[in-house]
């Protein structure tokens, strides 16, 4: 029987629920292969949304997204999402088609969608780049390119076939598992955490990546550490667990805590410039590092090159078990600093409204918006996975098409917008109706980019560029027939507009008219 290659790249994607992308001359031997027991193809407004949507999916299920596009334009257009999944080590394998082998000479010619170097414009932010141009290549390429994406530190792979390569009979392909960094000698980590009484762990992306949420909480239990957590990880130990802060490193209580510590053990972080207020934030003496990549922002007294839930389980047997401490009101505190600030109240009124809503099984995808620092900074994520946020890369726009993937993997999910950043993805309001996708699309509208009004406030700067038209949004909405709800402020009437709009299942659009200032998490506020 005759299988050509694009039937054989979504065989070897079985495992996928389904995949994202848009449908060119080049690459649509993939629609004509997709069938039953095969991943379900579906299709976005824009290849930048593709990858998004492949992203969201890999953040909430844990396993690796795919992302569809066709040759030139169309891989280009991925670029901004691709960087994004870089930037947060996000599994999205990007399979891309190129121009026929026949008419590749080396230079570009001007065929249609050629470009010089394809693959070139995805090598400074992929963590591999593969070329491959006979069907045996592409047989052992993308069971590679698929191990590459899922080995931690994961992160996306970009993939190119030429198009008549995709027709061709191929042989089958055998996948590879993706590997694990094995613990090494912990002696010397057991040594330095046996001299240092007061220790706090900061748990990063890596620990969910390894399903380390079991052993994060042994090792902090045994260690009564207080344990901080990036963006990433948030969730990773549940909102009532006695050794997590649940509160960021920005707020002053919290950086206090780290810096009047003995050692900051960092299990599965970089300690990126986001989290640590570009590298200036207070540092205990000692510092140790446990991660399966050599490298990072900080020198360490000791670093465990390892993947993080076998270095915890390894770990936790030879340190002595520590008293059991209280962060009741070290919480307090910090929670009161968030309150004294009277600019605070309409924030505070939209997380308790958010935290009634935002039960354990919703997923929440939160954009680079007032309303997205807010929930992604200070919000109550219950478990690991319930929550992403694109403060890897920064890139606005990321909330709805990736709630797209988000949906598909794990059922109703709330998007948190604001009136900006939506409009760069505002076609995939049209997915989500065509796909009938449960997702509720929160939109928090104050007239333009909220953050950027505050950011020309603080430097003085008059208002440009800023404020812009917004569309009708009960209209809009209709014409995709997406059922809407306009509200005022973020309290009680939100509240039962999103209840309301997560009961039917479906696509939904909640507006709330609003203003409100940015969290300390944010750079113009990092030394409030």
């Amino acid at each position: 029987m005759r299988v050509p290659i694009a039937r054989r790249i979504l065989e070897a994607l079985a495992g996928v629920d389904a995949i994202f992308g848009l449908p060119g001359v080049h690459n649509l031997a993939f629609w004509r292969e997709a069938g039953e027991g095969l991943p379900r193809i579906i299709g976005v407004r824009h290849e930048q949304t593709a990858v998004y949507a492949a992203d969201g999916y890999a953040r909430r299920s844990g396993r690796l997204g795919v992302a569809l596009t066709t040759t030139g334009p169309g891989a280009a257009n991925a670029v901004g999402a691709f960087g994004e999944a870089a930037a947060s080590g996000s599994p999205v394998l990007l399979i891309a088609s190129e121009i026929a082998t026949a008419l590749a000479a080396g230079t570009a010619r001007g065929a249609l969608h050629e470009s010089r170097d394809q693959g070139a414009i995805f090598a400074p932010l992929a963590k591999a780049v593969f070329r491959p141009r006979t069907p045996e290549e592409v047989a052992a390429a993308v069971a590679e390119a698929m191990r590459t994406a899922m080995t931690s530190p994961r992160g996306p792979v970009y993939l190119d076939v030429p198009v008549d390569v995709l027709t061709m009979d191929a042989p089958e392909i055998r996948l590879v598992p993706p590997t694990r960094v094995g613990v090494a000698d912990l002696t010397d980590l057991a040594d330095l955490i046996a001299a240092s009484p007061r220790t706090v762990i900061w748990a990063g992306g890596g620990v969910v990546q390894a399903d380390g949420g079991a052993a994060l909480d042994a090792l902090a239990r045994r260690l009564a550490a207080p344990v901080v957590t990036t963006y990433a990880a948030r969730g990773v130990l549940p909102p009532g667990h006695p050794c997590v802060v649940g509160l960021p490193p920005h707020e002053p209580a919290v950086a206090g805590l780290i810096g009047g510590a003995d050692l900051l053990l960092a299990i599965g972080s970089d300690l990126d410039g986001m989290n640590t207020r570009n590298w200036r934030m207070a540092m205990p003496p000692r510092l140790a590092t446990v991660n399966c990549e050599p490298g990072g922002n900080y020198r360490p007294d000791v670093a465990v090159l390892a993947d993080a839930r076998l270095a915890m389980e390894a770990l936790t047997p030879l340190v002595e078990q520590r008293p059991a401490g209280d962060l009741t009101a070290l919480r307090a505190k910090a929670w009161r600093a968030v309150a004294a600030d009277e600019r605070h109240a309409e924030p505070l009124r939209y997380l308790a409204t958010l935290d009634e809503v935002v039960t354990a099984e919703l997923p929440v995808v939160a954009d680079m918006a007032i309303p997205g620092y807010w929930f992604g900074g200070y919000g109550t994520v219950h478990r690991p996975r319930q929550l992403q946020y694109p403060v890897g890369w920064g890139t606005l726009g990321f909330a709805l098409p990736a709630a797209i993937g988000a949906a598909v993997a794990g059922g109703p999910t709330l998007a948190v917008c604001g009136d900006g950043g939506i409009m760069f993805a505002l076609g995939e309001l049209a997915t989500i109706a065509q796909e009938r996708l449960p997702v509720t699309v929160l939109v928090v509208a104050d007239g333009g980019y909220g953050m950027l009004r505050y950011d020309q406030d603080h430097a003085g700067d008059p208002h440009r560029g800023v404020d812009l038209l917004a569309p009708h949004w009960t209209t809009l909405a209709a014409a995709f027939g997406i059922p809407c709800a306009e509200v005022d402020g973020v309290g009680d009437e939100l509240g039962a507009a999103l209840r309301n709009a997560l009961s039917r299942n479906g696509p939904a659009l909640v507006v709330a008219h609003a203003a409100m200032i940015p969290p300390r998490t944010t750079s113009p506020r990092w030394f409030d």
